[in-house]
């Protein structure tokens, strides 16, 4: 299980080294293809003192896509706008967190959706102390999962799909009643390979 250093500096050091240097093929749901929309999400570590978290949300259950689902803030990316800049925006209009108490470590591999978003997930530590205002149209609840829960293997089960183009694995994590799948349990695995895993020989 990664015990991340209690320092702000050292863990964002550490964190930005080992996404810069573990790098994985993109992956999921479907083939990268031409016709997929550039998105972006921001991969929340909220650095408490006691325990690190993983910041999440629920989307509207009124919502057209994904009703209902547990994701990371994000979406859309604008014209000429980086990754960072969009997960940060996003963040900050649905759920009210300032770009100034988060801090971007770097990047995990890409994931597409199953409706053809092509999304870059943006790794973040977020400094204690933001005020939450959410997007009531869009968020129904905001909440955070310690994150030792999310790099621990054993917490994520495994579905096998088998498909006539291809074989998809999916995850899901359980927390206390919550059910974090599709995309973004995908991108989690991903967190936790990149972090945890050691690369195979």
């Amino acid at each position: 299980m990664l015990i991340l250093p209690t320092d702000f500096d050292a863990a964002r050091n550490w964190l930005a080294h080992r996404l810069d240097t573990v790098r994985l093929a993109p992956g999921g749901d479907v083939q990268t293809a031409d016709d997929t929309t550039p998105a972006a999400v921001l991969v929340p570590i909220v650095m408490h003192a006691g325990e690190p978290t993983v910041l999440f949300t629920k989307r509207h259950e009124r919502l057209a896509k994904h009703p209902g689902q547990i994701s990371f803030p994000g979406g859309r990316m604008e014209y000429e706008e980086t990754a960072e800049q969009a997960a940060l925006r996003e963040t900050e209009e649905e759920v009210g967190i300032a770009p100034t108490f988060a801090t971007t470590v770097g990047r995990l591999a890409q994931y597409t959706t199953i409706t053809r978003y092509k999304v870059t997930p943006v790794v973040a530590l977020l400094r204690p102390g933001f005020v939450l205002s959410r997007q009531v149209d869009e968020v129904d609840e905001v909440f955070e999962v310690p994150l030792g829960f999310v790099l621990d293997r054993t917490n994520f089960t495994e579905r096998v799909l088998n498909f006539p183009e291809a074989r998809r694995v999916t995850y899901s994590l359980n927390w206390e009643g919550k059910i974090i799948w599709g995309a973004t349990a995908g991108m989690l695995m991903t967190l936790y390979q990149t972090l945890i895993e050691e690369k195979q020989p």
